[in-house]
């Protein structure tokens, strides 16, 4: 069969991979610790459920503008003001199918066959991917590693070329957990607005935050805002990854008009219950909020001491965000572990599914294949049990 050719090379999410192995385990009956799912263990917020509720007996559940609900769009606007000090108009901001679509639509919407976006790794594992499809080539940046993965910003200038186009950052990150310094966004700025670049700013972590300082590249000021693409969502922080909405805010007009043409023909406008959901959530859940956050503190925590004290595992500098930990397992490389021979984190990864019963996702999607993502959104006791697990498969010979 012949497919085209923007599918050559294009492999499927290792992250829901990991998932959808980890869930047929348990459907056969397994006990299964997943550190593997990037998303809150916690529930929708009940305000917000009963708000969609309300929409659906009101009967809203008609299509919207593919911009969005004007409603969303408001409290979107109103979110960063009060947040993040930014002011942006509503007409200003594409509410989409979750973050993930809103970078593709800023993606296709300014690159395309001989531009190049620089990515630093370890990245999202489907950044990559998009960009590809979009025509572009990926430029990737190893980050320093030695500084818990904070920018290498003499490597990241070096990478920028006459095809550059963009620079796509993640902050917190996934799959780090780094939040990235003023200081780093700072010298990114400035490259930017030196080479005329755009700056595709993800931050759907940024509510997650522990002993550290969120701060978006679009609050240093109005030159950089304007050739930056904001990208967050509901998703992470009021535990509304089923809901699907996300949103990507531009102060360009023209931009703003052609990711809106490019969703109308793609999907249209997201789930309008869930966009009245999303409403309330930005509007009253807050306090939901903070009490997750402070959970993700006490577990990310006791994250960091197991994985210190597991065979094998190394850990630089503790994680400031999102909710994983991505320690090197170069230590076990080459090594015997339960009989078997570990070339990188994929074969690590398998075992430990396989002996261990225990998800974790490898980190060759993500650009550094000698290590592994853990996400601690599971409960303190499922965490222990998984690490005990852990410990008994991890015998290297």
């Amino acid at each position: 069969m012949r497919l085209a050719e923007r599918t050559e090379g294009l492999t499927a999410s290792p992250t829901m991979a990991v998932d959808a192995r980890a869930k047929a385990l348990v459907r056969q009956g397994v006990d299964v610790v997943s550190f593997s799912v990037g998303e809150p263990d916690f529930d929708t917020p009940e305000i917000v459920k009963e708000a969609a509720l309300d929409a659906m007996r009101r009967g809203r559940t008609k299509y919207t503008a593919v911009q969005g609900l004007p409603e969303l769009r408001e409290a979107v606007a109103e979110n960063l003001a009060e947040e993040l000090h930014l002011a942006y108009p509503p007409d200003r901001i594409v509410v989409s199918n979750g973050a993930k679509q809103s970078i593709f639509n800023a993606l296709f919407a300014l690159v395309g066959p001989g531009d190049e976006v620089i990515l630093p790794a370890p990245y999202w594992v489907s950044y990559p991917e998009q960009i590809r499809l979009a025509g572009a080539t990926p430029v990737i940046v190893p980050t320093d590693v030695a500084r818990g993965f904070h920018l290498d910003l003499e490597a990241l200038e070096a990478a920028i070329g006459p095809r550059t186009r963009v620079i796509l950052l993640n902050t917190p990150s996934n799959p780090t957990g780094t939040v990235l310094e003023r200081s780093e966004l700072e010298a990114v700025a400035e490259l930017a607005l030196r080479h005329d670049l755009w700056i595709i700013s993800d931050e759907i972590y940024r509510h997650l935050v522990f002993g550290a300082e969120h701060v978006s590249v679009a609050q240093l000021g109005d030159e950089v805002r304007a050739k930056t693409i904001l990208v967050d969502g509901v998703s992470k922080a009021y535990a509304m990854t089923g809901w699907r909405i996300g949103w990507a805010v531009s102060e360009d007009p023209a931009l703003v008009e052609a990711m809106t043409a490019i969703q109308s023909h793609l999907t249209s406008a997201p789930s309008t219950v869930s966009q009245w959901a999303a409403v309330v959530a930005l509007r009253q859940a807050r306090a939901s909020v903070d009490e997750m956050v402070a959970e993700f503190d006490r577990r990310r925590r006791r994250m960091v001491e197991l994985v210190r004290q597991t065979p094998g595992f190394e850990l630089a500098e503790e994680p400031r965000g999102a909710f994983y930990v991505f320690p090197s397992i170069r230590g076990l490389v080459g090594s015997e572990v339960g009989g078997r021979r570990v070339y990188d984190a994929d074969d690590l990864a398998e075992l430990l599914l396989e002996e261990a019963h225990v998800a974790v996702v490898p980190g060759s999607g993500f650009g550094l294949p000698e290590y592994l993502r853990l996400s601690y959104a599971t409960s303190l006791e499922r965490m222990e049990e998984g690490f005990r697990r852990l410990a008994s498969v991890l015998r290297v010979s």
